[in-house]
């Protein structure tokens, strides 16, 4: 099974089905009803990973689905991704997999060993989850910035680029 960094193939578009871009996929070895259709799928063009979001999954047979993508609204969009694999996050090793972090709320949120500010809110935007602290900062909550989540003393130790803050 192909792998693109934390992505892992689960499908391929075999063809597509009808005018409104209803595709047909073969899934590998992930069940269709075991996607969670809150996250995106990813196809890849020019080398880098398009997410789209499943509007609707009907299942044909073990292992193929009729499928529409978010975006997808015609034939002529369908025919453009025949053929190409599609991805999903490679989430296993991942601890909060439902990706709700509400619960930083009221955390402390630390640049390396320099207090932040307080955690007031989560801001769950597909693809690009957010954090907003008690100044109306934003900060992307994204795993390679992240440290440490020290559950103990409700801190979140992220490595911060330089003028986000």
């Amino acid at each position: 099974m192909a792998e693109t960094g934390n992505l892992i193939q689960i499908a391929k578009v075999l063809k597509s089905n009808g005018t409104d871009g209803e595709l047909v996929m073969s899934f590998l070895s992930v069940d269709p009803e075991d996607i969670n259709p809150k996250e995106p799928v990813f196809i890849e063009f020019d080398g880098l990973p398009v997410p789209f979001f499943i509007d609707s999954l009907v299942r044909r047979g073990n292992t193929k689905a009729l499928v529409h993508l978010t975006d997808i609204e015609s034939g002529e969009d369908a025919e453009e991704i025949v053929g190409r694999a599609v991805y999903m996050r490679d989430d296993e090793d991942g601890e909060y997999e439902d990706g709700d972090f509400s619960f930083l709320v009221g955390w402390m949120l630390f640049d390396g060993n320099i207090p932040v500010g307080e955690i007031v809110d989560f801001i769950d935007i597909p693809g690009n989850p957010c954090i907003e602290l008690e100044s109306g900062a934003v900060v992307p909550l994204h795993e390679d910035l992240i440290l440490k989540v020290d559950e103990n003393h409700s801190h979140l130790v992220m490595d911060l680029p330089a003028g986000l803050i």
